[in-house]
């Protein structure tokens, strides 16, 4: 985020320090700042500042609700702080310090996941936005799918030939080459390979024309993980069922 919203000649600064119990990491920049009535909704999810930046600086707001939640979760805390607009930012993590690694009881080991290798499938997945993508990826590697990520429609073909995908899930919105003519052209490539669209658009006009390209599910965003989870099984067994036996 600091390189993000800080233009070329700017500075970014990081430091660390330990006290008898913390880890404090700070990460000041000066970079475009955060007005202060902003600040206190900063790190919930959806919540996006500097709106009339242009996209590439953009994101879905997820990104921060994401870091507060893994510091949390090691029971830290994460700080944001800037004097107003145009005047720089600085986020402070503190992380509980320990001399001593605390080591999960000897025994079976098991998958992050509770799925089994055998049930994992190779997920394609594609998006212009990378903090959609990544967050996506994310989601499925922990539902166990081995997964794979690109942003454009070219790159999601020669991803494709590669990594031989078992479904693809991929935004509409793409630049360049849109998500319907990937996926037509990723079922002519690829032969029937299940196909989830991924649109903030869900009216029965938009469902009728993902259709026609190919797609076999048409979701809305945000997206819950259950429901990408639901669809991506539903099609692979409709996909078994149907292959010859």
């Amino acid at each position: 985020n600091a390189a993000k919203f800080t233009d070329p000649g700017g500075m970014i600064q990081v430091e660390a320090s330990r006290t008898r119990d913390w880890i404090v990491l700070s990460v000041v920049d000066s970079r475009v700042g955060i007005a202060a009535e902003e600040i206190p909704a900063l790190f919930q999810e959806f919540k996006q500042v500097h709106r009339s930046l242009d996209r590439s600086r953009g994101g879905l707001g997820l990104g921060l609700h994401i870091a507060r939640r893994l510091v949390e979760m090691h029971g830290g805390t994460i700080e944001a702080e800037s004097e107003g607009v145009g005047k720089g930012s600085r986020f402070v993590v503190r992380l509980p310090a320990s001399s001593q690694l605390e080591l999960a009881p000897s025994g079976p080991v098991e998958a992050a996941s509770a799925r089994s290798p055998a049930d994992a499938r190779r997920v394609l997945v594609v998006d212009d936005n990378v903090d959609a993508a990544e967050m996506l990826a994310i989601t499925l590697q922990q539902a166990g799918h081995d997964v794979a990520i690109a942003f454009s429609g070219p790159e999601a073909l020669d991803t494709a030939r590669v990594f031989t995908p078992e479904i693809a899930v991929h935004d509409i919105g793409l630049p360049g080459m849109d998500g319907y003519e990937l996926a037509r052209t990723l079922r002519r490539d690829m032969g029937p390979l299940p196909l989830i669209a991924l649109s903030g658009f869900g009216q029965e006009g938009d469902r009728k024309r993902s259709r026609e390209a190919g797609f076999d599910v048409h979701l809305v965003k945000p997206i819950a993980p259950a429901d990408l989870e639901e669809a991506i099984q539903a099609l692979l067994e409709e996909s078994a069922n149907s292959a010859p036996s």
